[in-house]
């Protein structure tokens, strides 16, 4: 088993790379493999042509967007299994303490006053880590008789639906001619337009929670037992839950700043995760890296290549993951948590 699961884990570290790599050579403007290798390292390939043209679709317009799909799948996905351990629910989502409603009406409030795109980025930032700062005040002051874990996901309902409720307001208020077509495009989701610049932007606090998530996951397996269970293993439940609910944050926020909502992530590729690999953490964590860069550069690569539209990348991730999620739990019998 020991030796099979290394196996498995050194297929999912390679496959994003590769299937990256292959990526890139489909779209509007289709592009051999050899073509692309030259343009990425010109003195391997010095037999084969590229034009100019051929090296701006590459550099500036493809490459990039690969770079966000797979550091954005990734970190949805580890993101879904942070929560679904701290909170031992299996239903968890990165959305679960009300981050993406937030980060949606920053963006789209920046959107109402014709910001530019760094700004809308940052203020989906911003307004992502306000809403979970809400959240989580409620659980300051602890009320007697009621678990901690209960009031934040309650709490993360309340100021889900509060800010949901202000983007509403924000598109009622917006020009039904110019920016409100623009505010609901843009919160369906795609990776369109990207540039190094903005992947610099948001790419660090992904990886920066990504890390913390990594470092963290064989707490998380704690984290499933009771609090003094947990705390009785040695393990820190206040700071362990706070720093996994920060890294969240961070990469929840910065993916929609990116990407506007992209659901099904974070909730469906933990669950394939262990379906694979079972239930400890140690494992699940990692293999969501993968699967969840995996699954969304693929998703994306067929949005924009499907048709001579791009199709909203979030339309597809519903698409495929509601009726495969029906599918596990035929399979199973239930969620795995």
């Amino acid at each position: 088993m020991r030796r099979k699961n290394v196996l498995l884990g050194a297929v999912l570290g390679v496959l994003p790379l590769v299937l990256g790599l292959f990526a890139i050579c489909f779209g509007r403007y289709s592009i051999g493999i050899r073509e692309v290798l030259a343009c990425l390292a010109p003195p391997l390939f010095p037999d084969v042509a590229v034009s100019d043209y051929m090296k701006t679709v590459v550099y500036n317009i493809r490459l990039p967007r690969v770079a966000l799909a797979l550091i954005s799948g990734a970190g949805l996905s580890a993101a879904g299994a942070g929560f679904q351990g701290i909170f031992s629910n299996p239903m968890a989502t990165p959305d679960t303490l009300g981050v993406a409603s937030g980060a949606s009406f920053g963006a789209a409030f920046a959107i109402l006053l014709g910001w530019d795109i760094m700004a809308i980025q940052g203020m989906a930032i911003v307004f992502g880590g306000v809403a979970v700062l809400i959240a989580m005040s409620f659980v300051l002051k602890p009320v007697e008789g009621q678990s901690p874990v209960v009031m934040l996901i309650l709490a993360g309902m309340v100021v889900g639906a509060l800010f949901s409720a202000m983007l509403s307001m924000v598109k009622y208020g917006a020009d039904p001619q110019d920016v409100l077509p623009a505010i609901t495009y843009w919160l369906m989701g795609s990776l369109t337009g990207t540039t190094f610049i903005r992947l610099a932007a948001g790419a660090p606090l992904i990886l920066v929670g990504g890390v913390i998530i990594f470092v963290l996951r064989w707490r998380l397996n704690a984290m499933s037992l009771s609090d003094d269970e947990a705390k009785s293993l040695g393990v820190n439940v206040k700071r362990v839950r706070t720093l996994v609910i920060v890294a969240c944050t961070m990469i929840t926020a910065s993916v929609i700043a990116m990407c506007g909502q992209i659901g099904w992530v974070g909730l469906l590729i933990p669950h394939v995760s262990r379906m694979i690999f079972g239930n400890d953490n140690r494992l699940v964590v990692p293999a969501s890296f993968g699967l969840g860069s995996v699954f969304l550069l693929v998703t994306d690569t067929v949005a924009r290549s499907a048709s001579a539209a791009e199709i909203p990348v979030s339309i597809l991730t519903a698409l495929i993951g509601a009726p495969f999620f029906i599918f596990l739990l035929r399979r199973t019998g239930g969620v795995k948590s």
